[in-house]
């Protein structure tokens, strides 16, 4: 009976030390596996950070855009011995154009047709300087309008108003 006593010790020792080296597997390689896999992803862009800690692996960075961040994740779901994913990606703002060149008429184009346009206005005076439109004089309101319309048709850097409106 001892030596029977004795010979299921010994072997549920041996059961439990078995079961011991086929712990799971260790934070640094499921990291390390989860790396590889994300860097496999196609066109999602900069790789994220990823931490994995008790097998949760934590995603965090920023992302080109929502599908970019969904590769990523599911990238890292499918590394087997990760139990879940905390993904705290955020997605990139769209970025904007350029904006389009400001053209500017230099100022002999531009006196000729601030000349031109207000020759139906004697009581307007105009000076041309820099690319800046200066108006003193008086306008009737009627006419405000089309004259501000003609004037930025002809792409001044500014126009100064000193004009009395009627």
């Amino acid at each position: 009976m001892k030596k029977w006593m004795a010979f299921m010790a010994m072997v549920l020792m041996l059961n439990f030390a078995l079961q011991s080296c086929k712990s799971k597997p260790k934070d640094a390689d499921l990291q390390q596996a989860a790396t590889e896999a994300v860097a496999k992803v196609p066109d999602a862009g900069p790789t994220p950070m990823i931490s994995v800690q008790n097998g949760v692996a934590t995603l965090t960075g920023e992302v080109k855009d929502e599908a970019a961040k969904t590769a990523f994740a599911s990238a890292v779901a499918g590394v087997k011995g990760i139990k879940e994913v905390n993904n705290q990606l955020s997605v990139a703002p769209p970025q904007m154009p350029e904006p389009a060149p400001v053209t500017v008429t230099a100022d002999d184009p531009l006196s000729k047709g601030v000349t031109d346009l207000l020759k139906d206005y004697p009581t307007v005076k105009a000076e041309v300087k820099d690319g800046v439109i200066t108006l003193t004089g008086t306008l009737k309101k009627s006419d405000q309008q089309k004259v501000w319309i003609g004037l930025n048709a002809l792409k001044p850097k500014k126009i100064e108003n000193k004009l009395t409106i009627q």
